[in-house]
C-alpha cells in the first residue's frame, strides 16, 4: 500500500481511471499525486502543489500568515543554532518544539523551563528524523488550556466553502480520541469567524477537494492555524450528519471537474454528532 508504482500497476490493469487514496498512507504524499498524473490517472485529492504547500509546517505558517489567517507566534530554528535562546525569550513560555514535516503528535516537545530547551530541541529532531526521515523543528508558543478546533472545507474550480467545525480537544499523546460537530465553544459568530479564515487558508494554496484546517483556540478567545490535512479525514461523517452532505460523492465529482453540489449561502448546522 506505499508502493506507488504498484498501485499505478494495478490501476491500469483493471482499467481504473480515478485513485481515491484513503485517509493515510500515501493520502498526503505530493509524489503520489504527481505519480498518478504522469500515469494518466486522476489523484481523487488536491494538486500536488496543495500538498506539497501545506505539508511543511514552517513554509505552511509563512503562506497562512501572508494571506491574513492567524498563526502561533514561533520561529523556525534548528539545535546548536546560538539564536535559540534569543528566539525563545521572544515567544515567550510555555512553549512547543515541533516537527517541520511532522504529524500525529512525533516530534512534539513541551518546554516550561528555558533550561529545558536545548534538551528538547535534540529530542524532537531525533525522534522527527526517524519518523519522518526530516529532523527539522520549530518552535511554537504553547497555549494552555486551549480547545483543539478543525473546520472543514470543499473546493472546486469556482469556489471554496467551509461546513462549520469540528472539535477534538479530548487527546490521548496529541491523539484525538472523540469528535463532535458542531463545538459546544463555537457561536455562530465564532464559527464565521473560523470558517472565512479556513477558506482564505484553502485559496492560499489553489486547493480542490475536501480538506481540514486546524485551529487552537486560546481561552481568551483568539484563534490560531495549526496545520490542514490535504485529505478527508475518519471523522468525516461527523460534518457529514449535521451539514447533510456526503463529502467523498463531491470530492469525486471535483476530481472529474465537475462542480460541488452544495447551496451557495452560508451553511448552517442541524443536529449535533460524535465520534
Amino acid at each position: 500500500y506505499l508502493r506507488i508504482d504498484r498501485i499505478v500497476a494495478a490501476a491500469r490493469a483493471v482499467g481504473a481511471t480515478l485513485v481515491h487514496p484513503g485517509y493515510g498512507f500515501l493520502s498526503e504524499r505530493d509524489a503520489f499525486a504527481d505519480e498518478l498524473a504522469d500515469a494518466g490517472l486522476t489523484f481523487v485529492g488536491p494538486p500536488a502543489g496543495s500538498i506539497r504547500a501545506m505539508g511543511d509546517k514552517t513554509s505552511a505558517r509563512e503562506r497562512m500568515a501572508a494571506a491574513g489567517v492567524p498563526i502561533v507566534p514561533g520561529a523556525h530554528v534548528a539545535a546548536g543554532d546560538p539564536g535559540v535562546a534569543a528566539a525563545a525569550a521572544a515567544i515567550g513560555l510555555p512553549l512547543v518544539v515541533k516537527a517541520s514535516a511532522g504529524g500525529g503528535g512525533r516530534g512534539m516537545r513541551i518546554v516550561r523551563a528555558a533550561a529545558d530547551l536545548p534538551a528538547a530541541l535534540a529530542s524532537a529532531a531525533s525522534e522527527a528524523e526517524k519518523a519522518f526521515g526530516d529532523g527539522r523543528v520549530y518552535l511554537e508558543r504553547y497555549i494552555e488550556r486551549g480547545r483543539h478546533i478543525e473546520v472543514q472545507v470543499l473546493a472546486d474550480a469556482e469556489r471554496v466553502v467551509h461546513l462549520g467545525e469540528r472539535e477534538c480537544s479530548v487527546q490521548r499523546r496529541y491523539q484525538k480520541l472523540v469528535e463532535e460537530s458542531p463545538s459546544v465553544a463555537v457561536t455562530p459568530e465564532l464559527r464565521r469567524a473560523l470558517g472565512a479564515a479556513a477558506v482564505s487558508a484553502a485559496r492560499a494554496v489553489d486547493y480542490r477537494g475536501a480538506g481540514t484546517i486546524e485551529f487552537r483556540r486560546a481561552a481568551a478567545g483568539a484563534f490560531y492555524f495549526l496545520e490542514m490535512n490535504t485529505r478527508i479525514q475518519v471523522e468525516h461523517p461527523v460534518t457529514e450528519l449535521v451539514y447533510g452532505v456526503d463529502l467523498v460523492r463531491e470530492r469525486l465529482r471535483i476530481a472529474q471537474g465537475l462542480p460541488m453540489r452544495l447551496p451557495a449561502g452560508e451553511l448552517v448546522p442541524r443536529g449535533w454528532a460524535i465520534e
